[in-house]
């Protein structure tokens, strides 16, 4: 009934597509990246005058309707254009036919996305229209298109692919867990091909003024938004919410080969743990991300000196950045200070689940192009963060294993280990 476990398929990243707040599109992303550039500006989806959190790193310029059937359009959050987008770019960058597979083949190729916040902000808008006398605006879908799960059945719906469709939500490390989730049905056989990342869209109203509630955003840089995120900067002083979608193909690596595929990297390694300790903060003893990037190296079968970057979850809070940057001693001793490591999050903000899938997009450019992202925005190194953390520019370096850290609410840790296949 279930694949031999003790020969599991090595398993690979052959398509990949984005949508960003510094580009759409990989190649753009990928640029943007190179020149740190910032995605943060003042918020333009509605009026944030009432807020004492004014910017954000939204998506300006992208065409959401023409990813959409019309009759859809009142009907899905922004959440699955964004999927959409990234996914169509990312099936046509693996060279895969999706149109012309059998019956058989599409019920071997499957989604699952990794998300925070899903149609929460599309619920809200909802909820908005039926109590305020304009039910008529409202969608009859609103109850299924605000679950979760209903992000990764547009994307199956769309491309004709019955295998598995799932949606993993365990707040900010939702598509680090996602995409491991995807690579393990891959390499037990149980798919052939999946599309995995992460999608979100926390930028509304509502949204906002929960996280304003919370105080973990950032209200001191309103007016200089592109200098709002510096992780591990003495003065940071908090995230700043971000939207965008990172998708990829996986596959086996005896596929990608046979049929003469481009492969990005593989997919060598995860761990997760759980402080089990608060809704919202870490444990400042670290010890648990710590734990789970050890255990993602012991999946992968290396040492602390064998990897050559660390894409960080960096969210440019005062506590965050330094629990991390401690974690990473305890998981890596002596090498941590040799190991180059940057924060995404400097450049897009934090677009919550999708965090993950994010930095595995600046891991590959380190992979593939060998560009180290830079944390920008780091003038002033807080003195309890000290490592080498790429600041303000990019760096070229050679690159055959990377380490994408992520930690939740609900005090979650993941890692994940992609290597040059």
């Amino acid at each position: 009934m279930f694949t031999d476990l003790s020969s599991p398929r090595r398993v690979v990243i052959t398509g990949f597509g984005c949508v960003t707040p510094i580009g759409i599109g990989r190649e753009a992303f990928w640029s943007s990246l190179r020149d740190g550039k910032s995605g943060v500006r003042r918020i333009e989806s509605f009026d944030p005058s009432p807020f004492n959190v004014q910017i954000a790193a939204e998506i300006p310029d992208f065409d959401w309707k023409a990813e959409l059937n019309p009759k859809d359009r009142q009907h899905v959050p922004r959440t699955v254009p964004l999927a959409l987008a990234a996914a169509r770019e990312a099936v046509r960058d693996s060279g895969i036919p999706v149109e012309e597979l059998s019956l058989d083949e599409k019920r071997m190729f499957g989604v699952v996305l990794g998300t925070g916040g899903g149609g929460l902000a599309f619920t809200e808008k909802q909820f908005g229209y039926w109590f305020s006398g304009n039910a008529g605006k409202g969608s009859i879908y609103t109850i299924p298109a605000s679950t979760h799960g209903g992000l990764s059945s547009e994307l199956s719906m769309v491309f004709n692919i019955h295998g598995l469709s799932h949606v993993i939500s365990t707040g900010c490390t939702s598509s680090t867990d996602a995409i491991f989730y995807a690579a393990q049905h891959v390499a037990l056989g149980r798919q052939d091909v999946m599309l995995s990342g992460g999608v979100d869209c926390p930028i509304s109203p509502g949204i906002l003024k929960g996280f304003e509630v919370m105080t973990v955003c950032t209200k001191e840089w309103n007016a200089e938004p592109e200098r709002a995120c510096r992780p591990f900067s003495k003065d940071r002083s908090g995230i700043v919410i971000g939207e965008g979608s990172w998708i990829y193909v996986l596959e086996s690596y005896d596929r990608a080969k046979e049929r003469g595929a481009k492969i990005y990297a593989e997919i060598i390694g995860y761990g997760v743990t759980c402080d089990a300790y608060h809704r919202v903060r870490l444990e400042a003893n670290g010890v648990e991300p710590a734990r789970a990037m050890s255990l993602a190296m012991k999946d992968a079968g290396i040492s602390p000196e064998d990897v050559d970057y660390i894409n960080l979850h960096g969210t440019s809070t005062q506590l965050n950045d330094r629990i991390e940057t401690h974690a990473a001693k305890l998981a890596f001793g002596d090498a941590a200070y040799k190991i180059p490591m940057s924060a995404t999050k400097s450049q897009i903000g934090h677009p919550q689940g999708a965090t993950g899938a994010a930095g595995i997009g600046a891991a590959l450019l380190a992979i593939n192009e060998g560009i180290l992202a830079p944390t920008i925005n780091l003038d002033v190194s807080d003195p309890e963060c000290d490592l080498d953390y790429v600041p303000n520019e990019s760096r070229k370096a050679e690159v055959e294993t990377a380490l994408c850290n992520c930690i939740g609410f609900g005090s979650k840790n993941s890692a994940l280990i992609l290597k040059k296949a």
